[in-house]
């Protein structure tokens, strides 16, 4: 497959804005998804993460394509591609979000590039969100999007070598409620999440996916956890999947002015890796 990169590259500078007011609900619901307590009072400060659950995209169902993805176009190019993940990202965080505010998120497509992976083509879409709660900057974040062909005889199996066990170290069971709620909250369509016949019998996988948000939302929360505070910087980079099949692991150690974090199955490879500096 070619692709036409002058025509996608046509879309570098588009711009999207949407807002969500930060309602207790909401935070009930998320604190509930991960099993944190925390003061729902109008002003109280919200959770952490909990801007990717704002103002997600909401797409007509009869406009979804049969994994549940909107159609290809619109805000994002449309890259012909048939897989799409989020591969990484980088998040700065500047000041809560609070209870009762009114969330803006200002997206901006800031690069589309092409390269050659191990599994055929790779387009790489950037995208740039500024992020402020009723005026307030509070967040600063840069998605990598990327898009590629379909490997066949999808497996988590992988060469790379077995992740080691961090001085910090916690077991999370992917449950398949969890995959769910967290799919509700940010109005997640994909079913590679949820619909576990759909993702073994069409997708080939071996199991329900583990949403790379997930991932970086509990590692920055144990980064939280551990410095005592938010990070000032949260770098995330997705390496291999997940999936429901098995426990997977949160790791964090000391490296300098801040933390390296991971997740791995309890004998696997890194499937994400990030850090988190103060």
């Amino acid at each position: 497959m070619t692709l036409d990169i002058e025509h996608l590259r046509q879309w570098i500078g588009g711009e999207e804005v949407a807002s969500e007011y930060v309602t207790a609900a909401l935070v009930q619901r998320f604190n509930a998804t991960f099993d944190q307590d925390g003061d729902t009072g109008q002003g109280a400060a919200a959770p952490s993460m909990l801007h990717w659950c704002l103002a997600p995209p909401a797409w007509p169902t009869a406009s979804l394509g049969p994994d549940g993805h909107p159609a290809r176009g619109g805000f994002l190019p449309p890259v012909p591609l048939p897989r799409r993940m989020w591969a990484g990202g980088s998040l700065s965080f500047v000041d809560d979000m609070r209870i009762g505010e009114t969330v803006t998120r200002r997206s901006t497509i800031r690069d589309v590039t092409i390269k050659e992976g191990r599994s055929g083509m790779l387009c790489f879409v950037t995208v740039d969100h500024a992020i402020s709660s009723d005026g307030r900057e509070i967040l600063g974040e840069r998605q990598d999007i990327v898009y590629r062909q379909v490997e066949a005889g999808a497996s988590p199996a992988s060469k790379a070598p077995a992740a080691p066990r961090g001085a910090h170290h916690v077991q999370i069971d992917p449950s398949a409620v969890l995959l769910f709620r967290y799919s509700a909250l940010t109005f997640n369509g994909h079913r590679i999440h949820y619909d576990a016949p759909y993702v073994t019998n069409v997708e080939g996988y071996p199991g329900l996916i583990v949403h790379g948000p997930i991932q970086a939302t509990m590692l920055v929360q144990f980064a939280e956890t551990i410095g005592g505070r938010l990070p000032a910087r949260f770098d995330f980079r997705s390496l291999s999947p997940l999936f429901d099949i098995a426990d997977f692991t949160l790791n964090a150690e000391e490296d300098g002015e801040g933390l390296r974090l991971w997740t791995s199955y309890v004998d696997g490879p890194v499937a994400m890796e990030a850090r988190a500096t103060w």
